[in-house]
């Protein structure tokens, strides 16, 4: 029961971040590169889901990265992410 609750923990803390990312790529027009790479786990220990992206764009470049983890001391996380956006005029 403990790793069901884990997983469901850990698919409902990344489900907006996968809904928002969808968004973005499909507002894209025109040239742009993207990569993303991720990661989960869920064993006796705990689970945990991790991901790293970047993106170029005409309207600018961006990139962020993610770490939850959950376990019977509770879910603990982190994020960082930066970004510059420019008008095309």
């Amino acid at each position: 029961m403990r790793a069901f609750k884990r997983v469901l923990t850990v698919a409902a803390l990344t489900t907006p971040l996968v809904i928002g990312c969808a968004g973005l790529a499909s507002a894209n027009e025109g040239l742009s590169a993207d990569f993303g790479k991720g990661a989960f786990v869920a064993n006796q220990n705990g689970a945990g889901v991790a991901a790293v992206e970047s993106s170029v764009s005409p309207d600018g470049i961006s990139h962020a990265g993610f770490l939850i983890w959950a376990d019977d001391n509770g879910v603990s996380g982190s994020f960082a992410g930066s970004g510059a956006s420019w008008s095309n005029n």
